[in-house]
């Protein structure tokens, strides 16, 4: 199963299983003693089904591991608890991760939030619900910088949009509208041994710079991150190139790969010029690319600047994008 991508806090209340295996009908016992048959919800139905209060039906759907960790009463409870006021849900996004599919919703009043994983046999490995904060102010503030996505082919959006389930980077001022890219082919980020960089699709990608600049600060030399789960927590950037744009406005394209960068301090750089290459350096359980643009070089104290893309472009959780060069 695909780790986050970087550390991070969700603010949320966590009903968490680890993985069983459960056959498509479920046998329950009635008041009377009798056995009976439930049909299983489909993953797309599960918020409908939260709104009309079918508690045990989705109990029952959840893992073994799940069941002994959280009783029905507690699980009725809540979920009764946290649909008070809603009206509907709106589906955010699905997203295979290898043998699960994750899917996340948010009330009409985008206040509440769903975040579910479903094993591929309909078992629900985990589920969330978040009462969500906005920032409606600045999520309505962009760059006055026009960015393009830093890929060269077709990627994939783990992390991106102005929500915290479907980018975690939200709770956090100086990350809020950071996006976390990889490459998605049949559903899987990887092919072969997934212990080893050289297995995953953006390892070794050309990178490009995102909009013209100067390169004011780089690190080339930490180490990719191998096996491929372990993550360099003392050194979160890994390899990086932060770069000064116009504005006041300051990129970074963070987790390249060790000993990759083409470019140095002090050069000025064109958009669409390659920078390096996509690693599993720094903070990162696989290789991808984080991509984000502060009010400040000093990214930590800085604040996070919503992106103005080309073509109004707004990744968001399981979006494929395409170049914009």
């Amino acid at each position: 199963m695909l780790k986050k991508l970087a550390l991070g806090t969700m603010s949320a209340l966590i009903l968490l299983s680890a993985c069983s295996v459960k056959e498509d009908r479920e046998e329950t016992v009635s008041e009377a003693g009798e056995k009976t048959m439930t049909e299983r919800i489909e993953p797309r139905e599960l918020a409908e089904a939260l709104l009309e209060e079918q508690s045990e039906a989705i109990y029952q759907q959840t893992s073994a591991s799940f069941q002994a960790e959280i009783p029905f009463e507690d699980f009725e409870e809540l979920l009764i608890s946290f649909n008070q006021g809603v009206t509907g849900y709106e589906l955010q996004s699905e997203v295979p991760i290898q043998s699960f599919t994750h899917y996340t919703w948010i009330d009409k009043d985008e206040m509440k939030g769903i975040d579910v994983l479903f094993a591929e046999d309909g078992t629900i490995e985990q589920l969330f619900v978040l009462q969500l904060e906005a920032y409606s102010e600045t999520d309505e503030q962009f760059t006055k910088t026009e960015f393009i996505l830093p890929i060269q082919e077709e990627w994939f959006t783990f992390w991106g949009g102005t929500n915290e389930l479907v980018n975690y980077h939200y709770a956090l001022e100086s990350q809020r509208y950071a996006v976390d890219l990889l490459i998605m082919e049949e559903e899987s980020t990887y092919e072969g041994d997934p212990a080893k960089n050289e297995s995953y699709h953006a390892f070794g990608k050309e990178v490009i710079a995102p909009a013209d600049g100067v390169v004011i600060e780089t690190e080339a030399t930490v180490a990719d991150n191998e096996p491929v789960g372990e993550m360099n927590s003392e050194q979160p950037l890994g390899n990086y190139v932060l770069m000064e744009h116009e504005h006041g406005e300051y990129s970074v394209i963070a987790h390249l790969q060790q000993d990759s960068l083409h470019v140095s301090e002090g050069d000025e750089v064109r958009q669409g010029e390659v920078i390096g290459l996509s690693g599993n350096s720094g903070n990162s359980s696989e290789a991808h690319i984080h991509f984000q643009v502060n009010d400040s070089s000093d990214l930590e104290a800085g604040k996070s600047i919503r992106i103005r893309f080309k073509d109004q472009l707004t990744p968001i959780k399981g979006d494929y994008l395409q170049p914009q060069i």
